[in-house]
């Protein structure tokens, strides 16, 4: 099963290649939308894509969306490589056993890394 979780930002652009400069993340498919605007779909893993929409876009197409981004938790195996080459990444710490750090996209949103057990 294939998870795809919208993204609502103010820089479709900027945030795009945060996310494929930093995690690796592929661009799957790019679509115009009404009015020009444009919505970028990057995969971060083979179960898991960011599906990246304009706020304006949201505010002017779909007003009764919530445009409150999600607290979102990656779990890796590759824990220590990435809290080493995010420039934004927190100190790591122990929540239940499970080590993770948080960091912020371009916008200032946070989300968490947990260290994924093999």
């Amino acid at each position: 099963m294939k998870t795809r979780i919208m993204l609502y930002v103010d820089d479709v652009d900027m945030n795009v290649e945060f996310w494929v400069e930093e995690f690796g993340a592929k661009v799957v498919a790019r679509q115009t939308l009404n009015g020009g605007y444009q919505n970028v779909i990057v995969g971060i893993s083979a179960e898991t894509e960011l599906s990246i929409f304009p706020k304006d876009y949201v505010r002017i197409y779909s007003p009764e969306v919530d445009e409150t981004v999600p607290s979102l938790m990656f779990f890796s195996n590759r824990f220590n490589e990435l809290h080493d080459d995010l420039l934004s990444a927190g100190e790591v710490s122990e929540v239940n056993g499970v080590l993770t750090f948080n960091f912020q996209d371009p916008e200032g949103n946070y989300f968490v890394v947990a260290r994924e057990e093999d």
